[in-house]
């Protein structure tokens, strides 16, 4: 079979598998799992063979024109390099751990085969993309994320938190979509064509009339897909949905596909230094921003949603500074050990009986509750803070030696764009390795209210945890071959970001460490109030009973959240501003919704009052003239002819006015 086969059926072995489970997975429900778990695990075995196949050489390149589309066609294509390659089996593993996790997370939820089949459609889109040769199928695919994500977000579709936040995760990357098929459209017109190869051939022999408007309006979609400032707000409300979907919309699939299309046309960006200044501001602020908020979430998916469009930032800076290698290796990296974040997150609300929104403030005694979660989750925030050997390290290390590289002039990137992304790296550094101590700190060596113990979690989910500790731990030591698979360039540590970025990331964890056990020795003398037994559960249905009901992490806790929360002290006053995430969405209230709501009320009343007015108008007056004459129609004889003679006689006298007038 040939590699070009092979690539083909790794995207439509999931799809086939969600149609077939829309379609049986009701009525048979024997064989929702296997069509859940084994169309992925093949897709998944299929892209380690293409990848092998493709071994980092000559990209795959094949093309097949369906029907004429007019002057530039749209062509079924396929483009695999090493980029796509090893993204391709970034995805269907993230996607096969996801599948086996939910097997056992959502075993009691009666919306699981619907689940399931969505999860597959999902895995099949980003494949979709990866693989695509043809920014139209590229699209297809890329929309189909969209759709997919506002079914997931919102699978607890009867509590208010997840209808609100799937329809804001589909229109706020809506929002950033139309700029993106404006851009694409413009992109076709100056190359010509929507082939990957042929846009980055016209683009080598300087083809492109407008570089920075076409750069700029794809950045606002890859903004709004990656969760990127200002578009960035929908990925924390998104936490509402079930927790291994959170795990697969961060790790592998919707958000990482902005920063793969950059990584993939990253030439078209690089011919407009303006565009890449652009991408390092937006990178920066999301970098430090989002650090800055994480610090402050009690809630321990916020926390790691912010991290993820914090980690998001790292990888579009890399691009502002023309390194899609460094790019590329940090999202490969950070897809392993943020979906075993968000995992081990999943198993701690399946094992404490918690909502999905579950308070770090008011967990205790659960390191040994979870100690495959607690293990498995200390590996993976070593990773987050980039703290050698684990995976992150080398990966963070490599965007931040690209970003002094280019400082220093040494880059076909502006020094602007390098010293913006550097300093900006360096203090999300320091806050990143913050966060994440204090994450471990507040879940697993809290004291917070003791939770009921609802029993063990089921094999399924641990063993995930394990195997996406492996790469967590281990990945970054690939860091000597993975340039044969991208561009060729250096992944190697530098040693003036390697001693700043580590020691920064040290100086966080310590500083922490010595704020929680100060507020730790305060709290101590705070009680910290009665608590009532909350209803028990299990996994998913847990989740979505907790959310609808609304109650706190570990019951109803009579008193306030536990004083002894590190990111209080350091954060001071901006902690309640941070907390709300700057209150970005009521800046986005004041200056775009309730505008567009008075446009919408000033147009209802135009339509009803003015417009309706006309249209009323046109309808009663001829109901009117109607009314007349149907009060004419007497049916008496001698009416008919005295109107007759009447008529006549008017006729007679005009007649004899006229004739006069002319004499």
């Amino acid at each position: 079979m040939t590699t070009t086969t092979l690539a083909v059926l790794v995207p439509l072995l999931p799809f086939l598998g969600a149609v077939a489970g829309l379609l049986f997975g009701h009525r048979v429900p024997g064989l929702v799992r296997p069509l859940a778990v084994l169309p992925t695990l093949t897709a998944l075995l299929l892209a380690v063979l293409v990848a092998v196949r493709q071994g980092g050489g000559r990209a795959v390149d094949a093309a097949t024109e369906l029907t004429p589309t007019g002057s530039v066609p749209v062509e079924l294509a396929l483009h695999i390099d090493g980029f796509a390659a090893l993204v391709a089996v970034l995805v269907g593993v993230v996607a096969s751990c996801v599948q086996i996790y939910s097997t056992g997370y959502l075993r009691e939820d009666p919306r699981y085969p619907s689940y399931a089949a969505l999860v597959s459609l999902f895995t099949s889109a980003m494949l979709l993309v990866v693989y695509s040769g043809d920014l139209m199928v590229l699209l297809v695919g890329w929309e189909i994320m969209g759709i997919c994500s506002y079914f997931l977000v919102g699978h607890y579709w009867e509590t208010p938190e997840a209808r609100a936040a799937s329809l804001k995760a589909f229109l706020v990357t809506k929002l950033g979509d139309v700029p993106f098929l404006i851009g694409l459209f413009a992109l076709a017109a100056d190359t010509g064509s929507f082939r990957v190869t042929t846009i980055l051939a016209r683009v080598a022999d300087g083809g492109l009339d407008h570089p920075t408007l076409i750069a700029l309006l794809l950045l606002a979609g890859v903004a709004g897909k990656s969760a990127q400032f200002p578009l960035h707000t929908w990925l924390p409300d998104a936490m509402a949905g079930p927790t291994p979907v959170s795990a697969l919309i961060h790790a592998a699939t919707m958000v990482a596909a902005g920063v793969y299309f950059v990584a993939r046309l990253l030439p078209v960006f690089a011919t407009s230094g303006a565009a890449l200044v652009v991408l390092a501001v937006m990178a920066a602020v999301t970098m430090a921003g989002s650090a800055v908020a994480a610090l402050a979430q009690d809630d321990i998916k916020r926390v790691l949603a912010y991290s993820t469009i914090g980690q998001l930032g790292y990888m579009t800076g890399a691009l502002a500074v023309g390194d899609r290698g460094a790019a590329v290796f940090h999202l490969l990296s950070h897809g392993a050990f943020k979906a075993l974040l968000f995992l081990a997150a999943g198993v701690i609300i399946h094992v404490a009986g918690t909502n999905s929104l579950a308070a770090m403030s008011r967990m205790k005694g659960l390191r040994d509750r979870v100690p495959d979660a607690y293990w498995t989750m200390t590996v993976a925030l070593l990773a987050l803070a980039a703290i050698p050997p684990f995976s992150g390290f080398f990966s963070k290390e490599a965007v931040l030696g690209a970003a002094e590289h280019a400082a220093t002039g040494h880059a076909v990137a502006p020094t602007a764009a390098g010293w913006i992304v550097l300093v900006a790296g360096l203090l999300a550094a320091l806050l990143t390795a913050a966060y994440a101590t204090r994450l471990w700190l507040l879940a697993f060596h809290g004291r917070g209210t003791e939770a009921p113990d609802h029993g063990r979690q089921p094999v399924a989910m641990t063993a995930v945890l394990w195997v996406l500790a492996i790469p967590s731990l281990a990945f970054g030591l690939s860091v000597g071959v993975l340039p044969d698979w991208f561009d060729g360039g250096s992944l190697t540590p530098t040693l003036t970001t390697s001693v700043l970025g580590t020691g920064l990331a040290l100086i966080g964890a310590l500083v922490t460490y010595g704020a929680w056990r100060h507020t730790t020795a305060l709290a101590a003398r705070v009680p910290m109030g009665a608590v009532a037994a909350s209803p028990g559960g299990d996994g998913g249905a847990v989740e979505a009973e907790a959310i609808a009901t609304h109650r706190p992490a570990y019951g109803d806790v009579a008193s306030a959240p536990d004083p002894a929360d590190p990111g209080r002290l350091l954060l001071g006053p901006v902690h309640r501003h941070a907390a709300a995430g700057f209150r970005l969405d009521a800046v986005y209230t004041a200056l775009f919704v309730r505008p567009v709501q008075a446009a919408a009320r000033l147009v209802r009343f135009l339509d009803r009052e003015v417009v309706d007015t006309y249209v009323r108008g046109a309808g009663t007056a001829p109901r009117w003239l109607g009314a007349a004459v149907r009060r004419a129609q007497t049916g008496n004889v001698q009416t008919y002819l005295s109107a007759l003679l009447a008529g006549t006689v008017v006729l007679a006298v005009a007649a004899v006015l006229v004739a006069t007038a002319g004499a």
